[in-house]
């Protein structure tokens, strides 16, 4: 969000050089700066022992693609605790292991992504009412079933690395 108006006493602001930051709104009553501020997410790819991953369908986002395990962080709480949140409202899993897997800027919605890999054994997933469905698929469809690859897609760079991640362990696998 961009500030043109003081949240704390509605004066319009200026624009004044705030260091090395550049021109940033300021208001001049309350002599303080108003940096753009913006929400963060956090988004996971979760996976099984079988390099199985879960897919959601959430029609509120999209009748044809499906999408990650994500949500807001709620103020006050660390990316991981959400992340083991989100997992745990949207597809009634605990992870037993949570990775970063890098930031991620959805210029669409103006937020910040934190992304995860996250472990869990195959089970049965247990839906919150925002998922319309969920479904484990073998990852190496992931791609036929989320959005495009695009420099705002968050879930498909989360996917990239994880699938280079498998590449990359089968062939440290020795040769028998």
């Amino acid at each position: 969000m961009h500030y043109y108006y003081c949240p704390e006493c509605g004066n319009k602001l200026i624009n004044k050089q705030a260091g090395d930051d550049g021109l940033t709104p300021f208001c001049e009553n309350c002599n303080k700066y108003w940096f753009d501020s913006f929400s963060t997410c956090v988004i996971i790819l979760v996976t099984n022992e079988f390099n199985e991953v879960v897919l959601l369908k959430q029609s509120y986002l999209s009748d044809k693609y499906c999408t990650l395990v994500a949500g807001y962080m709620i103020p006050g709480e660390n990316a991981e605790n959400a992340a083991r949140r989100e997992v745990k409202e949207e597809i009634g899993v605990e992870l037993e292991s949570l990775n970063y897997a890098g930031t991620y800027w959805f210029e669409q919605k103006n937020l910040l992504m934190v992304g995860f890999i996250g472990k869990v054994q195959k089970c049965e997933l247990k839906l919150s009412k925002e998922v319309d469905s969920a479904f484990w698929v073998k990852w190496q469809l992931v791609p036929d079933y989320i959005f495009p690859e695009h420099p705002d897609n968050a879930a498909y760079a989360i996917y990239k690395k994880y699938a280079n991640q498998i590449v990359q362990a089968r062939e440290m696998q020795p040769i028998c």
